[in-house]
């Protein structure tokens, strides 16, 4: 991850962000769209960090037609020298980084899951069926997870209180400076939800493991909403092969082919949702940062 410096983390405000006297349609806009990232900060399901993604995208399109807006454009300018302005441009080059964390991992995730569905395409899942090629794909998703990981405790050594000073008599410089902040710590904690989501949790119980792996050998039974948001799609691939693996010289906790074709499609959709999304955030995240520094380089 490339060094950048540290950006403010705080959680999200219950307030409206607002421009002095008579503020600019883009505001309210803006603040709407981090609302709905606010209501949403409680769930972390695959289709949830989705839908979150997609506000990202449209919250990161009325950022740019607010930085293309003459008063934004001289806030920044005026202050161009400032420490902070500065920090401002790196906080989205962070978030540039975890972005691109994000991306290799799901595109790794997604080629082993497409090498397994050919495997098994080919040779029965069962007892023995494709047990060296699961546990290619469990040390697979074992690196990934080492990346996230460090990813993640990255960015808590590089989060403190931002300090900056300025005059109460520029309060659009000061507005201006509070959406830039509030938008970059919704994208990163979206963010980071996503990639826990990737990673699973770090430690699972023997007993909510086999929870889910009795769950998954049913292939009639009908998931309610609770359990479909306890449990996410990597997790509930990870947790099928890991006990295919410790399991395997038992019958009992074997899991029908079907059912292991389904969990393995339902990941490949749920992967090709999201590797969408962070692309287009990616993209946005650039345009956003460009436009940043042209206004300060100019």
């Amino acid at each position: 991850m490339a060094s950048s410096s540290p950006i403010h983390k705080t959680s999200y405000h219950a307030r409206s962000i607002s421009l002095p006297s008579r503020p600019h349609p883009l505001i309210p806009q803006i603040d709407a769209h981090l609302c709905i990232l606010r209501a949403s900060e409680a769930t972390c399901s695959s289709s949830s960090i989705t839908d979150k993604l997609s506000s990202l995208e449209n919250l990161y399109d009325c950022m740019e037609n607010l930085l293309l807006l003459p008063l934004s454009r001289q806030a920044l300018v005026q202050h161009q020298n400032q420490k902070w302005v500065s920090e401002v441009a790196d906080g989205y080059l962070l978030l540039l980084d975890v972005c691109s964390v994000a991306e290799d991992a799901l595109l790794q995730t997604k080629e082993g899951v497409q090498e397994l569905q050919s495997t098994l395409r080919r040779r029965p899942y069962g007892e023995h069926g494709a047990t060296n090629e699961v546990g290619e794909y469990l040390a697979s998703r074992k690196k990934v997870k080492k990346v996230i990981s460090k990813s993640l405790r990255d960015l808590k050594s590089k989060q403190r209180k931002c300090d900056f000073s300025i005059s109460e008599n520029e309060p659009e410089t000061v507005a201006l400076v509070c959406i830039l902040r509030e938008v970059e710590v919704a994208t990163l904690t979206v963010l980071e939800s996503l990639l826990s989501s990737i990673a699973g949790p770090k430690r699972q119980s023997k007993t909510s493991k086999w929870s889910l792996v009795s769950r998954l050998m049913h292939s009639k039974r009908v998931e309610t909403e609770e359990e479909k948001a306890e449990f996410g799609e990597f997790e509930k691939v990870d947790a099928a092969f890991q006990t295919h693996i410790s399991q395997k010289t038992s019958k009992s906790f074997n899991i029908k082919a079907e059912n292991v074709q389904n969990l393995l499609g339902n990941l490949e959709l749920s992967i090709h949702d999201l590797d969408g999304g962070v692309g287009s955030l990616f993209r946005r995240l650039i345009k956003t940062r460009v436009s940043l520094l042209n206004i300060l380089n100019h």
